[in-house]
């Protein structure tokens, strides 16, 4: 259920900058999701289409690219890609490791329309 709260969060971080930048419609949201993250994107999708209804960012196309995790051995420094549950170096074993990639959670980019014209008014409906 925590996805809502992201949500709502992206559509604020969304509208801000869309006023910022005097776009009176957003059409694209591009976000970056960590492999290591709880976040689910079906879940995100669903509740976009509730938390942004009537505002500049309804119907816009939420964009999900994904960041593998990886790791660095804080002992002999190998970077790696966990390949199981067990997150030790496999190069030396060490268990100090720390996470240099898959946690990000951001909003990469919006895409804007310009006119503010969304498609079912250029078609008159």
């Amino acid at each position: 259920m925590h996805e809502l709260a992201i949500t709502q969060s992206i559509l604020e971080i969304v509208l801000r900058h869309a006023r910022q930048a005097g776009a009176p419609r957003v059409v694209e949201i591009h976000l970056v999701i960590g492999q290591l993250s709880s976040i689910v994107d079906d879940s995100v999708a669903f509740y976009w289409d509730m938390v942004a209804r009537g505002t500049p960012a309804e119907g816009a196309r939420l964009d999900f690219r994904r960041v593998p995790a990886r790791f660095r051995c804080q002992d002999c420094g190998h970077e790696y890609a966990p390949v199981s549950e067990t997150l030790a170096c496999p190069a030396c074993a060490s268990q100090q490791v720390r996470v240099i990639a898959g946690d990000e959670f951001s909003v990469e980019s919006i895409e804007v329309d310009p006119d503010g014209v969304r498609p079912a008014e250029a078609v008159g409906g």
